[in-house]
């Protein structure tokens, strides 16, 4: 696999494999499941959102379309993505059919769309990139589009224990940051739920996991077998991409006993 075997329809493209971000990279690399917690805190978070047919659903950032999918198999009544990156923006909406289903190219903080139009906003492994700042704009407008009892769902990275010193958390920062080419800042339990509950939600439901993104146990339950095996081949063949998944892992296993992955469902007060 070279530079030019990118996919052109996939996040990613125009940049080299040392560039990219790297949930992007995987993604080019066959890698579908881009949630640290896995299809399995993915789950969770779902039958803890109980959606339902009378539901109008609003999930940020869906990247690869891979929990939409799961989604639109609970059939709300309607369903809207809204996700920054045009070519992922794309992706999911080859997989909508019919009415009430888009995906619109849009920024979470600020969707543009109608107050009060959602009974269930959910977002997965997006909260912990951004600055605190932002991170409260999106929770904000995740409480700005729900209607009064509605239900949101988050599925993050998590740092642990709560009481984690400062200097510990700035190096797991800095480290992750350098090898995913994301700025990483994610938060303890406590901290998010914090987060939550000042932008007026009332925590109802929590849920973690280990962080084994790239761990072969987990890869397999997620990606199933022969999906693994074809990423493995792109590996091994592309050296520049092997030496970012290498970091990559090495990193997350280097700091195993801090990282988790969490999903916090609350209700809007």
């Amino acid at each position: 696999m070279t530079q030019t075997d990118l996919d052109p329809n996939l996040p990613g493209r125009g940049l080299d494999y040392e560039r990219m971000p790297g949930h992007w990279l995987l993604a080019q690399l066959g890698k579908r499941v881009l949630r640290p917690g896995g299809l399995e805190l993915t789950r969770h978070m779902l039958e803890a959102l109980d959606i339902q047919a009378t539901d109008h659903v609003i999930e940020f950032a869906p990247g690869l379309g891979v929990t939409a999918r799961e989604t639109l198999e609970r059939n709300p009544l309607s369903y809207t993505g809204v996700e920054r990156d045009e070519a992922a923006a794309k992706q999911v909406n080859n997989y909508l059919d019919g009415p009430g289903r888009n995906c619109l190219v849009g920024r979470a903080e600020d969707t543009g769309l109608p107050e009060a139009s959602a009974t269930v906003v959910y977002g997965e492994a997006m909260l912990s990139m951004q600055t605190p700042g932002h991170k409260e704009s999106i929770v904000k407008e995740a409480a700005r589009l729900l209607q009064s009892g509605g239900r949101y769902g988050i599925h993050e990275l998590s740092l642990q224990p709560d009481d984690l010193d400062e200097e510990r958390k700035s190096e797991i920062n800095k480290k992750l940051s350098d090898a995913i080419h994301v700025g990483a800042r994610p938060l303890t339990p406590t901290e998010w739920k914090d987060l939550l509950e000042q932008c007026g939600f009332q925590v109802a439901t929590q849920e973690s996991a280990p962080m084994h993104l790239l761990e072969p146990a987990r890869f397999v339950k997620d990606e199933g077998l022969p999906r693994t095996l074809r990423f493995l081949f792109k590996v091994a063949t592309t050296p520049a991409a092997r030496r970012r998944i290498l970091k990559m892992r090495s990193v997350f296993r280097q700091y195993a006993s801090n990282l988790g992955a969490i999903t916090l469902i609350a209700v809007k007060k």
